[in-house]
């Protein structure tokens, strides 16, 4: 029978996965292809989420990676935009398709010729959703120019461009063709297996259900079948199977797990059906809206322990807690703060608010 493995023995894996068990000093765009990407719907939660897991990492390194198109935003995983590096947008995206193609159902008669004239018109130079829906709009009047510019946003490998997505910077949401922007830069479709191992390697040990939560992909229980010989597998308390890279560093249950602030949209508490191994259900309601806003998280002892909120107004940062139960280390809690602030807003005045509970 294969090993057990408890929630609290797959909570330390999946932090150690995930870079949170210890901060690592990967460089900022080797930890991004680590974790298979980056969830980004919103531009700034990716520069969070890489300074509370590596060393030295300051906000400007990955702006310059976006910038000068090392790292790209686009539609992938779960239909959501993810941070990615170049090589990874090309290997990814082809294998995002099938799902995304489910979204343009319903415009077979005028869909082709909407894609070349959409290349086109983002070959130019980057267009904003309006731009998209206007140029549809007048080219084929008989149908909705919405969910018609939604069905090309979905069925073309589109990219947002800076300086969305650059931190300190804002900007209207424009998008240009994925070749367009990476010109040049070699690349090539990944494969099924390759994504599996790689989703292990950043996620595991985990079900074939868990894959396909974090993918939005279905059918990989073939894919799991076809790696079996080259896995090792586990059972979590509720019996199901658990699959894993042999090699793959499994701490041991009671390692400390240090006081960590995640940001909104991780894919730390998207990446699994069952959630139970970094956020109890109770909690899980409270961070996940039902708008889809999926709210920052404080880890204590490796699981969800509250939520935390950041802004800066009037020359001053400030970070909010929100804890759901008394913290055993407040003052670890407020540390681990003051120290996103001077990353974050170095030139601000910065104040720590730890909210009753």
């Amino acid at each position: 029978m294969a090993d057990l493995l408890d929630r609290r023995a797959l909570n330390r894996a999946l932090l150690a996965r995930q870079l949170l068990l210890e901060r690592s000093p990967l460089a900022p765009l080797d930890a991004v292809e680590h974790l298979v990407g980056m969830q980004s719907q919103a531009p700034n939660p990716p520069y969070v989420g890489l300074w509370t897991r590596l060393t030295d990492f300051a906000f400007a390194d990955l702006a310059a990676l976006v910038e000068t198109r090392a790292a790209v935003r686009i539609l992938l995983m779960r239909g959501t935009i993810h941070l990615v590096s170049a090589r990874d947008a090309r290997a990814l995206r082809p294998l995002a398709q099938t799902l995304l193609d489910r979204v343009v159902k319903g415009f077979e008669d005028v869909l082709p010729e909407a894609l070349a004239a959409a290349r086109a018109h983002f070959a130019e130079r980057p267009r904003s959703a309006k731009e998209l829906r206007e140029m549809l709009a007048e080219r084929w009047p008989g149908h909705d120019a919405t969910e018609l510019a939604r069905a090309v946003h979905y069925a073309l490998p589109l990219v947002q461009v800076p300086p969305r997505g650059v931190w300190g910077k804002s900007g209207l949401a424009r998008h240009t063709n994925l070749d367009t922007w990476l010109d040049g830069v070699p690349g090539e479709p990944g494969t099924l297996d390759a994504l599996v191992l790689r989703y292990l390697g950043a996620f595991g040990p985990a079900t074939v259900r868990d894959a396909q939560r974090w993918s939005g992909l279905t059918g990989l229980g073939a894919v799991f079948d076809r790696l079996a010989p080259r896995l090792r597998t586990f059972r979590d308390a509720d019996g199901r199977t658990l699959y894993d890279l042999p090699d793959a560093p499994r701490p041991d249950p009671d390692t400390p797990a240090p006081v960590r602030l995640v940001p909104d949209f991780d894919n730390l508490t998207l990446s699994h059906e069952d959630r139970s191994r970094v956020i109890t259900e109770e909690h899980r309601k409270r961070v996940f809206t039902v708008n889809g806003i999926i709210r920052p998280t404080l880890l204590v002892d490796g699981f969800v322990h509250g939520m935390w909120a950041m802004d800066a107004a009037r020359g001053t940062a400030t970070v909010r807690v929100m804890p759901f139960a008394p913290l055993p280390d407040a003052d670890a809690v407020e540390a681990e703060a003051g120290r996103l602030l001077a990353a974050a807003h170095p030139a601000a005045e910065h104040a720590v608010v730890i909210e009753p509970v």
